[in-house]
């Protein structure tokens, strides 16, 4: 075993990240550094500093990273349009980037020789933390305790923390919702329990950021978005920054039953695993977004956008954030944001999301151009049939020489 003297653990202050603490003490024999990353997920994070000094740790960080995470993060990926198997807008593998980066910048802070996580042998951020660790500082040392212990159960780890004296409250353990929830301000997910079979239907009480379609209010809500290089920057008229702009979404979102999602996806490692999302605000910015480029963007640039976000997606699914292919596409992206601009008005309705207007003085639209009246000869209809004859030459000569389409 590798001799170690220091390590920074991404930690949560939760039963796993609690053992594994104190497990990279004894089996190490090193110092642990915790870093606990305020990235919206709804729950207090300075606890996490009375449980780490509980165990002896000296060196805490503990950092509010919301506005870094939807600015540098999130809102680039939605500039993309980004979704992964054409349904999953990535609230969970977008997070990881940062806090793969922050743990690496803490190493050099504090002179660490190794960073650690939580992450599971089975699952994709094991990968996603990994990867971008590497990419930012080649030698650094990778600490995953699911892949070393044999801590494989709930109640292992319970019975670890009672061994220890590592201070856990076991009675909100016993209590604990069996599904294994992430949250941020993107989005939460939730695995596990009654999810493990897929033809169970999630439960009703299992959802946290938003009622149910039905229970959503009868009166439409409309909520106007104005947009500039790609980004929102105020919501009906009030400038917001970027996490404002998300918990604003979130909130008036999960109101009208919107970003409820259930899919099978297929995980990085290869199985097929089974998931439900709440996503309000970014189902919403997805949708607003698109309707802001339908009006500024050119046709081709559209086009090509759409044939590169799958690509684009399964970089950021796959761990590849920090890759020079992930940036160097990302560059093409930012560089057709600039006219995007204007503002969008939605209309949300009962788990749905409608556009209900959209405006902005680098629209392409011409209603000289569009209009179904007297155009007053702005477009020349007779010039339509050249540009079929000649779309249509190589079909015509297949035919003519008898060749049979099947």
């Amino acid at each position: 075993m590798a001799s170690l003297k220091k390590v920074v653990l991404a930690y949560s202050g939760g039963l796993d990240t609690s053992v594994i603490a104190k497990w990279l003490q004894e089996t190490y024999q090193c110092e642990v550094v915790t870093f606990t990353a305020d990235i919206g997920q709804g729950e207090e994070v300075e606890p996490a500093r009375a449980k780490a000094q509980a165990m002896g740790i000296k060196e805490i960080y503990i950092e509010d990273l919301r506005e870094e995470f939807v600015r540098d993060y999130v809102f680039p990926m939605f500039r993309a349009n980004t979704i992964y198997e054409g349904e999953y807008l990535l609230g969970t593998s977008i997070a990881r980037p940062l806090i793969a980066k922050r743990l690496v910048e803490i190493a050099n802070e504090t002179g660490a020789d190794a960073i650690s996580h939580g992450a599971t042998g089975k699952g994709n951020d094991q990968v996603r933390f990994e990867l971008g660790a590497y990419a930012l500082k080649p030698g650094i040392k990778v600490i995953a305790p699911w892949r070393e212990w044999d801590l494989n159960s709930r109640e292992k780890l319970m019975a670890y923390c009672e061994e220890h004296n590592i201070p856990v409250d076991f009675a909100k353990q016993k209590t604990k919702s069996p599904y294994s929830m992430d949250a941020n301000l993107l989005h939460i997910s939730y695995e596990g329990g009654i999810l493990e079979d897929p033809w169970a239907e999630a439960e009703e009480g299992m959802w946290r950021w938003s009622v149910s379609p039905e229970a959503a209010p009868d009166t439409p809500t409309y909520v106007t978005l104005t947009y500039e290089k790609g980004d929102v920057v105020a919501i009906d008229g009030k400038a917001m920054t970027p996490a404002t702009v998300l918990e604003h979404l979130n909130k008036v979102g999960g109101a009208n039953g919107i970003g409820r999602l259930d899919i099978v996806e297929n995980r990085y490692v290869g199985m097929k695993s089974r998931g439900c999302y709440e996503t309000p605000g970014g189902t919403i910015l997805l949708k607003a977004h698109r309707a802001i480029e339908s009006l500024t963007l050119d046709r081709e640039v559209a086009h090509l956008k759409d044939a590169l976000m799958p690509r684009y997606a399964e970089m950021i699914y796959n761990g590849y954030w920090w890759s020079p292919e992930r940036q160097m596409l990302q560059k093409a992206i930012d560089d057709s944001q600039t006219v995007v601009n204007g503002d969008v008005r939605v209309k949300l309705y009962k788990g749905n999301v409608s556009i209900a207007g959209r405006r902005s003085e680098d629209s392409l639209f011409d209603d000289k151009i569009a209009t179904f009246e007297d155009d007053a000869g702005a477009y020349n209809q007779k010039d339509a049939e050249g540009f079929i004859k000649l779309n249509a030459l190589r079909m015509r000569i297949a035919a003519g020489k008898g060749r049979k389409l099947s």
